[in-house]
């Protein structure tokens, strides 16, 4: 656990989840962190002030104008205080308020005032979490600059399952953690290394008009792309077709059917320190391409698919591997299927996702990784896909100097 000499601002308001802002505060403080707690009205019905001001060790706030305040402007002078600030419970009665910049409490208005880095963690019933309208206000805040940890999966507190549990406490902590490390060290964590990443889908012709594909956008392969570059590395990227525009300053190769990545991949991944396959390859291609349009005539047709060449695993077996990381986006049993590849195909590291009840993956703008690797894992909550991106290349960069050092101990 790392300690931190950090003030952070905890915004608290009004869901079931309240009860959970407690321990954050708890694991703040042991930490090393001053925190101070400002809570909505609605807040208050579900948590005493007590609580928080005994945890803190500060009075909590709930006015906008508060006498007992240096110039009774409390949004000033918190947001000036905070090094951070984070909101948790974030409901979707505050995230709609922050998204369009209404200022009628003390919290909304502190929201207004803050220069510093500002994350939510978002809290409400799984219907609620997939309303189009609060879909859009998480995106304004995104685009605001706004960070965002989690929700998570389970058991809500109306009996419900689905995505809309605020993140845990602890986890919150870590996502704090990560923003509080030193950005020299983030900026230049892989610096001198040489990363070849692989992104987006490709495309199996059937003929010279139809082909296999999937529904891989690209975006986390050109988010790790482009977060490796701003760790310092050198990197190259072979892409899928996307509707993406290249990473400046990233060498692009694009190629369309799995073989072609196959080549691609293989004839480089030698000569670098990192491969990351985040590209969704299609793991059957069509063992015919008839040279003209199929036309339709019979009720049935049968094509015959043959298993295309498994890159990570051929990767993984060169002499000179690089350190080898895999995706796997799953539908179901995500970590039984990731932990049987990262085994199977002797990687590094597996970073696994799921692709299905609205929980980001393939065309979402949010992801959230599950992250194993031989006798350790972590979870990376969802968030948007660069900041998600960051974290996993400061996690690869970690494992990496770990290893590395290993080696030269038993050299």
């Amino acid at each position: 656990m790392t300690s931190f000499n950090k003030h952070i601002l905890l915004g608290v308001s009004g869901g079931i989840a309240a009860y959970k802002s407690a321990e954050l505060v708890r694991l703040l403080r042991k930490r090393g962190a001053e925190v101070r707690v400002v809570m909505t009205q609605s807040a208050l019905q579900f948590i005493s002030p007590l609580t928080f001001q005994a945890l803190s060790g500060h009075p909590v706030h709930t006015e906008l104008l508060d006498a007992e305040t240096e110039h009774a402007m409390g949004h000033i002078s918190f947001a000036r205080w905070a090094d951070i600030v984070i909101i948790a419970p974030a409901t979707a009665n505050l995230i709609a308020k922050l998204a369009h910049g209404a200022a009628d409490d003390l919290l909304s208005t502190l929201y207004l005032a803050a220069t510093c880095p500002v994350y939510i963690a978002p809290a409400m019933n799984q219907a609620m979490w997939n309303k189009p309208v609060v879909q859009d206000n998480i995106q304004k805040l995104k685009i605001h600059g706004v960070h965002r940890i989690g929700p998570d999966v389970g058991v809500q507190a109306c009996g419900e399952t689905g995505l809309g549990r605020m993140a845990e406490p602890a986890v919150i902590c870590e996502c704090l953690e990560a923003c509080f490390s030193s950005r020299d060290e983030q900026a230049n964590c892989l610096r001198g290394c040489k990363v070849l990443v692989s992104a987006g889908p490709t495309r199996e012709p059937l003929d010279p008009v139809r082909y296999i594909t999937n529904r891989s956008s690209g975006k986390m392969g050109y988010a790790l792309a482009r977060a490796a570059l701003d760790a310092g590395a050198e990197v190259t990227l072979v892409s899928g077709p996307v509707s993406l525009p290249a990473p400046e300053l990233v060498d692009v190769i694009h190629v369309e059917t799995a073989a072609q990545m196959h080549a691609a991949v293989l004839s480089r991944a030698s000569g670098h320190d990192i491969y990351i396959g985040a590209a969704a390859v299609a793991d059957y291609s069509p063992a015919v391409i008839a040279p003209q349009k199929i036309k339709k005539q019979a009720d049935e047709t049968t094509i015959i698919l043959h298993k295309t060449k498994d890159i990570l695993a051929d990767v993984a077996a060169l002499a000179d591997r690089p350190f080898t990381v895999g995706f796997a986006a799953e539908t179901h049993e995500l970590e039984n299927y990731a932990q049987a590849k990262l085994m199977q195909k002797n990687l590094d590291m597996i970073a696994a996702n799921w692709v299905a009840c609205g929980q980001g993956g393939f065309d979402s703008e949010q992801n959230a990784l599950q992250v194993f690797w031989p006798n350790g894992r972590k979870t990376l909550p969802m968030t948007d896909k660069y900041h998600l991106a960051k974290q996993l290349i400061h996690l690869i960069s970690e494992r990496l100097q770990i290893i590395n050092h290993e080696k030269k101990n038993t050299a």
